[in-house]
């Protein structure tokens, strides 16, 4: 694999300038640098969990990183490949605002069926929790996992069915600024 991942095809190229919003001088930009940083040309859940914890060293990254992890793998071989890398970060810093609010939703979607249920949310909200650790302090509204989901279940689930569908998610974010702000976070980074 190692001689495969040197160099990216013309086709592919070609496909991820149509699949994304970079260039193909920014996508041999980022494909020269995940390779110095993977050189066998893939990152492995350890070295991401690794990446998180660099960027949180005062809180536990773990949990958040590894669901983060499943949404990157779109093809679940266990690896995050050059052409996943640069589609999550298209969208993340890139996308339209619907884009976004989709892949926001894969991450909560833990088990994939379409649906966020209240323990899929608390899940990704409380590992979010602990990521951050010590270094935001949240409002009396907000001051837990629990609560914070409460709150959002409050907004979006519309129905009380216990579940938030794509729909719901999509008009409770444009209710909820802080969802949009969220997912709004690397606008203009790269």
């Amino acid at each position: 694999m190692g001689a495969k991942a040197s160099r990216l095809s013309k086709d592919d190229l070609t496909s991820l300038k149509q699949s994304t919003y970079f260039d193909r001088r920014e996508i041999q930009q980022w494909h020269k640098g995940f390779l110095r940083d993977c050189p066998n040309g893939y990152l492995t859940r350890d070295d991401f969990v690794k990446i998180y914890k660099q960027f949180f060293p005062f809180g536990q990254p773990e949990d958040f990183a590894n669901h983060l992890f499943t949404v990157f793998d779109k093809d679940n071989n266990g690896f995050i490949e050059f052409k996943e890398f640069i589609s999550v970060l298209s969208t993340t810093s890139r996308g339209t605002l619907e884009e976004k609010l989709v892949w926001a939703f894969q991450l909560y979607d833990l088990n994939h069926d379409g649906y966020i249920t209240y323990d899929e949310m608390l899940t990704i909200v409380s590992s979010v929790y602990r990521m951050m650790g010590s270094m935001v302090q949240l409002g009396k509204d907000e001051a837990t996992p629990e609560l914070r989901v409460k709150n959002i279940f409050k907004l979006m689930d519309k129905d009380e069915d216990g579940y938030i569908t794509l729909a719901e998610f999509r008009e409770g974010s444009k209710v909820d600024p802080s969802i949009i702000s969220a997912i709004s976070l690397y606008d203009g980074l790269v």
